[in-house]
């Protein structure tokens, strides 16, 4: 295994080994994804080489950002909409050595204070190694290799039942690519997030963004459920590229969601991938309600390590205060 000495080099997109050339890559280190991370966040994209001695064995995708004055590289950060960026790595290559590297140039080369990682292929044993502070982000995978009948078989019998009377009552399922997805996916967003008295964490604009960046690249669908009267009851947005597919956002109307168009929107998703050659439907997160889907429990370490103590005490501060923000704004508007 290719261990020490690694190093990383800033260069532009087009001068980084091409993403094609390793079998780990995702949807969210393209540049397209970044044109989108760095329009909504007002953050700067950082891609580099990772090479050991002369050859290159990897690239490292990630963006900057400035809070207070201090620059922050997130590889994504906590509420971007963005899963697991970080490396894209020779299999001989120890992830540890390459996340010690990244300290070196992001503290050094970029200047940067904080900085935070989550990369799909790191394994909790690859962070203990450095020491770096992590938290455990869990989520559920599908294996879309299986057959139609073994993925369904898999769902719990209420999932299954779901699907059925959706189907029973007429709830019609069509793929969306109007401007006016953002409105509808967006009003329903707030309708979910009012009943537990929050408003959403993040605006419409964004989902705007993504649509607009992500929608003439093929690589993102958008869903849209009907109830038999064709009004749009539920919506959801998948990015996939490479191997898997992803969960980025659904919502739905309170009022209609005795017709189960969450389960039907899950469903036609699975089988919309499957027939595309996605082998992998990964759901974006935690969130005990998706467990009914009949995925496997992953964890993934979210790393993060600071330049300076106190950068930690802050980092959590701002966090408590977004929280408290957001509760206030969903009172106010309740």
């Amino acid at each position: 295994m290719v261990d020490y000495p690694l190093s990383l080099t800033k260069v532009n997109y087009n001068e980084a080994p091409a993403l094609e050339m390793y079998n780990d890559h995702t949807i969210f280190q393209t540049e397209h994804w970044l044109k989108f991370v760095a329009s909504t966040q007002n953050a700067e994209p950082v891609v580099a080489v990772v090479k050991c001695g002369d050859k290159a064995v990897g690239r490292f995708t990630g963006l900057i950002i400035r809070k207070f004055g201090l620059r922050i590289l997130g590889s994504p950060m906590a509420g971007w909409t963005t899963s697991y960026m970080g490396f894209d790595l020779e299999p001989s290559v120890s992830r540890a050595a390459a996340l010690v590297a990244l300290e070196k140039f992001a503290f050094s080369e970029l200047k940067c204070v904080h900085f935070e990682l989550m990369d799909r292929h790191f394994s909790i044993s690859d962070v203990e190694q450095t020491g770096y502070t992590h938290r455990i982000l869990r989520s559920f995978e599908i294996d879309l290799r299986k057959t139609e009948e073994e993925l369904f078989a898999a769902m719990k019998q209420q999932c299954r039942s779901c699907i059925r009377k959706a189907e029973k009552v007429g709830v019609q399922i069509e793929e969306a690519k109007d401007e006016s997805f953002a409105d509808d996916y967006y009003s329903q967003l707030q309708d979910v997030f009012a009943k537990q008295g929050l408003v959403p964490t993040y605006s419409k604009q964004r989902v705007q963004a993504l649509i607009r960046y992500l929608l003439p690249t093929g690589n993102l669908l958008l869903i849209r459920a009907r109830n038999p009267d064709g009004k749009c009851i539920a919506t959801g947005i998948f990015p996939a590229m490479n191997d898997t597919v992803y969960f980025w956002g659904g919502a739905s109307w309170r009022s209609d969601q005795i017709l189960r168009p969450n389960e039907a929107i899950q469903w036609f998703v699975i089988r919309y991938w499957k027939k595309r050659g996605i082998t992998k439907y990964d759901m974006g997160g935690g969130g005990e309600y998706k467990r009914k889907y009949g995925g496997e429990e992953i964890a993934v370490p979210w790393v993060r390590k600071s330049k300076y103590r106190f950068l930690e005490h802050l980092r959590n501060s701002g966090q408590a205060v977004f929280a408290f923000r957001q509760r206030l704004f969903g009172f106010r508007k309740s």
